[in-house]
């Protein structure tokens, strides 16, 4: 797929709460064709000691509003930097970079999306491709409070969607691999993002289920290209960059994520 070096234009910013904030961006040309899964390299001007560009997944991509959606985290000075932008600012975008989930073929594969923290944003888009072919697709959303579910109304928007707190505010209190849901009905294939912790514990859960499952990995990158070799992740087909050959992998091929 073809890579692109845009200045996108911010049409909105949308405050989640105190640390999560949704941009939306838009141009004046049709945006390219992106997949679920991949990510943006996004330049940060104008914050101090900000060198390097921002892996940012793509949340959701409107086609009909010419709008890409991206859900940051502001933790870091880039990001928090990233949350204060206005309206009419304008964002230097690489994108799209890596390669995404394997979409389902036909209605008869029930596929679960499971999500902690930011690591929901790119299931979105996901379920909303799936629910575009037809197929509805459940999402399992894991967070520490209710405060902390992000998107949770456009997710159900798209499909089922269950929850599980640590704190029992929402959903089911606990952990998203001990969510009912994974007892009483059967995926044939799980996609995940989130902490790397959540992540292996899924994994271990599809291994164990005898479930095929891919989890995009949240590496350190900086150039997003393969260049730089930060984000190098140990495989069963050698070291590959997670950036470029990834970000999602099926989970058997990880070699430190296995027993």
């Amino acid at each position: 797929m073809k890579k692109s070096i845009i200045d996108l234009t911010v049409k909105a910013v949308e405050h989640i709460n105190e640390k999560y904030v949704l941009l939306r961006l838009t141009d004046s040309r049709p945006l390219p064709e992106m997949l679920p899964g991949q990510f943006v390299e996004v330049r940060i001007d104008g914050a101090e000691g900000v060198f390097l560009r921002r892996p940012i997944s793509i949340n959701f991509l409107d086609r009909e509003a010419n709008e890409l959606w991206l859900l940051v985290a502001a933790i870091g000075r880039g990001t928090k930097h990233l949350a204060q932008l206005e309206a009419g600012a304008r964002l230097n975008c690489v994108l799209p970079l890596g390669n995404g989930f394997t979409m389902p073929q036909c209605d008869v594969e029930r596929i679960l999306l499971v999500g902690g923290g930011v690591g929901v944003a790119p299931l979105l888009y996901m379920g909303a491709e799936m629910k575009r072919r037809g197929i509805e697709p459940t999402f399992l959303l894991g967070a520490r409070t209710a405060a902390d579910l992000l998107l949770k109304p456009q997710f159900e928007s798209f499909g089922r969607v269950f929850v599980t707190t640590e704190d029992g505010s929402d959903g089911e209190k606990g952990f998203v691999t001990a969510h009912s849901v994974l007892k009483h009905e059967r995926f044939s294939r799980i996609a995940t993002c989130g902490p790397k912790p959540m992540m292996i514990a899924v994994a271990r859960y599809a291994a164990e289920a005898g479930i095929d499952c891919e989890a995009s990995l949240e590496n350190m990158m900086a150039c997003g290209l393969g260049a730089c070799l930060c984000c190098v992740e140990k495989t069963s087909d050698g070291n590959l960059c997670v950036c470029k050959d990834g970000p999602v992998f099926n989970t058997k091929k990880l070699i430190l994520w296995q027993n």
